[in-house]
């Protein structure tokens, strides 16, 4: 009986990746986003959240071809919150959301603001 017991738990931690593993995947989404956003729109589209996509004027790669979005820097930082990533890259921080079929970019190229308080930390 005890064997059953420790079985259990461990078939249910078998197919689960780690918070290193997650944020990596997040980490690389977010860097292919942004390398295809300037040289491959429709393939950065396809990273998209299906609901950012849906929000962009007109056509998606028109959209985003329209976009000053820029070249993925290193990865500084990449963590993930249950189902949402923040990935901070040296020229922009991506926020991804997770879905059946892996991680989607929901929101880039966003002008940082900061406030007086964040400052004086």
């Amino acid at each position: 009986m005890r064997r059953s017991v420790l079985l259990i738990p461990a078939l249910a931690l078998a197919g689960c990746a780690t918070a290193t593993d997650r944020a990596g995947a997040a980490s690389d989404v977010a860097t292919r986003f942004l390398a295809a956003a300037a040289t491959d729109p429709a393939a950065a589209c396809a990273l998209l959240a299906p609901e950012t996509a849906a929000s962009l004027d007109g056509a998606c790669a028109d959209a985003l071809a329209a976009e000053d979005l820029p070249a993925p820097g290193a990865v500084r930082r990449s963590r993930v919150y249950v189902d949402q990533a923040q990935v901070v890259l040296d020229t922009d921080t991506v926020f991804l959301a997770e879905f059946a079929g892996g991680w989607r970019v929901v929101a880039a190229g966003l002008a940082l603001v900061f406030t007086v308080a964040a400052l004086h930390r």
